[in-house]
């Protein structure tokens, strides 16, 4: 396996002095995660297929790209992969397409031819895309339990709309899908939060899909003001810092929700990913030790996985929230990870508005929100 590590700065890209050079020989694949801004105007996706005309190509909008260990806006973070004894497959659908988010994920899984299928990443919408939806009907169809991590395109703190292409000019609504095949591929991954719940647990008495209407039979958008107190007058985007912690009814393993938007007129509230109705939830606060010490340990689990060797690539899929958080000091979550996994390794990646990964190895892949998901990629010599 080869890695090409490349940043969009100043109109142009430059290569990093550690990439490997090319053979031609194997299956090629360029990931780049840019500025929703550069993507639409700069002519990226050209000139990355002039860079890389034998390669497949998936681009997405962000929060905040990753490159090696620092955090960038305004940019776009490209990694261009050449796997010597591994196969790739892409597809790409449109939620336009699709009634809902579980009958779109459901197609594109079955779409992916599944002999010697080892790993797929889905990077998909992240603003018409219901991502708990997507994942479930991904799971529905996954009969063989295969490795599923990817995220959802960001748009900054905008909450806009997103972009995303395979093989294509990014645009809205697009979700990809990219399987790997055979043997040789080391894939390993590892998703942890590192927030901390205040107040009781309340009851969710009325909600749809991702969208929360009553807690404790009143309006959810006035109790999340008056927890909020002075943050309440800069919703939506101040409900980054305050993300929800849910739990089904008989179960006692959690998920976090990050708040997309809000309806003044019903005063409901719509959510990165599902809230059932019956579930349990608790407001979320941040600390900032916690989070950085929540990524280093993303990165470690991947490691017990793969015999403590420290991969040749590792993509990093964080929350727009956790980088809201730590202002300043986001690039210490990366640094973390970098020191986890030492200078040999290649980081790439950005900041959206959902995770995917499952918990534990072995286990459904699930819609995570506000943890820092790792992914890591080798081959075997």
């Amino acid at each position: 396996m080869k890695v090409e590590q490349l940043l969009y700065k100043e109109d142009r890209f430059i290569k990093d002095l550690k990439s490997d050079r090319f053979t031609g020989q194997g299956k090629q694949l360029v990931l780049a995660f840019g500025d929703k801004t550069l993507l639409e105007k700069n002519g990226i996706y050209e000139e990355l297929k002039n860079l890389y005309p034998a390669a497949c190509l998936v681009l997405c909008s962000t929060s905040g790209e990753i490159y090696d260990d620092a955090v960038f806006d305004n940019s776009v973070s490209a990694v261009a992969i050449e796997l010597e004894k591994t196969d790739i497959r892409t597809r790409q659908i449109n939620i336009s397409d699709f009634s809902n988010s579980f009958d779109a994920g459901s197609y594109l899984f079955r779409e992916l031819p599944q002999d010697d299928l080892t790993y797929v990443l889905i990077i998909a919408d992240g603003g018409l895309v219901n991502g708990s939806e997507l994942v479930r009907g991904i799971e529905s169809v996954n009969s063989l339990n295969i490795p599923v991590t990817g995220g959802l395109a960001g748009d900054a703190a905008n909450f806009n709309y997103t972009l995303v292409g395979c093989n294509s000019q990014p645009s809205k609504g697009n979700i990809a899908a990219i399987g790997f095949y055979g043997n040789a591929l080391q894939v390993a991954h590892g998703s942890i939060g590192g927030w901390e719940t205040f107040g009781p647990e309340k009851k969710v008495t009325r909600s749809n899909a991702n969208k929360l209407y009553e807690i404790d039979h009143k309006t959810a958008l006035d109790i999340y003001k008056t927890y909020l107190g002075k943050y309440a007058d800069d919703l939506p985007g101040s409900a980054l810092l305050f993300p929800l912690s849910v739990r089904v009814e008989g179960r006692q393993d959690t998920v976090v929700r990050t708040i997309l938007s809000i309806d003044p007129v019903d005063h409901s509230m719509v959510f990165a990913g599902d809230i059932p109705e019956g579930s349990y939830v608790r407001f979320m606060k941040a600390n900032f030790d916690k989070l950085v010490e929540a990524s280093m340990n993303a990165a470690a689990a991947t490691l017990q996985q793969n015999a403590r060797q420290a991969p040749k690539l590792a993509l990093l899929i964080s929350c727009v929230g956790r980088k809201l958080i730590l202002g300043k000091r986001t690039d210490e979550e990366t640094e973390a990870i970098k020191d986890i996994f030492g200078p040999a390794t290649f980081l790439t990646g950005f900041y959206s508005y959902g995770e995917i990964s499952p918990l534990l190895p072995g286990t459904a892949c699930a819609l995570h929100n506000q943890t820092m998901t790792v992914t890591t990629f080798d081959e075997n010599c």
